[in-house]
């Protein structure tokens, strides 16, 4: 039974990411012999919002916002970093080109890469802790730290993730 429901629920999703849609559906749970279903948000980039526990940024650094506006200029420079030229890694390797959390599938991410097409997972993200995680990493995922890139390319990055959510 388990086996035809994940089924199921694979090919409605690659139905569904052939569309680029969002959809309800209610995802059962299995929990000690008994089937409860909760509703699931499940769009063609993954489960929104997707939950984490990531360590919270200090506050000070928490309450930070993007000090750079939404320029052509820097958007670009943010899509550069993302797509082609951030090290250790980029963050299309993880993330995916869409920033759907489908990156590249020979690179395993524990736990699975952060979904920013999720307007409800980014609203809930703060510029300065989305500033502190690229600099630091995320202990206990695969987000690795990225202290060689300056103030301005972080910012940059910032300002480019939130394209993917509409932000």
């Amino acid at each position: 039974m388990k086996k035809w429901i994940a089924v199921g629920l694979g090919c409605g999703m690659v139905a569904l990411s052939a569309c680029g849609g969002t959809v309800e559906v209610e995802v059962p749970e299995f929990t000690a012999g008994k089937e409860e279903a909760q509703v699931t948000r499940v769009s063609s980039s993954g489960v929104c919002p997707q939950k984490r526990t990531t360590p919270r940024a200090p506050t000070a650094f928490y309450k930070r916002t993007n000090p750079l506006e939404a320029t052509g200029e820097n958007l670009t420079q943010g899509e550069t970093l993302y797509q082609r030229t951030a090290k250790p890694l980029t963050c299309k390797t993880c993330h995916g080109e869409r920033g759907d959390g489908f990156g590249d599938p020979d690179f395993e991410s524990t736990p699975p890469a952060r979904n920013f097409t999720c307007a409800a997972t980014m609203q809930g993200l703060s510029d300065g802790q989305l500033f502190w995680v690229i600099r630091n990493g995320s202990p206990g995922t695969s987000m690795p730290a990225h202290p060689n890139l300056s103030e301005t390319e972080i910012w940059q990055l910032v300002l480019y993730l939130r394209t993917f959510a509409g932000q």
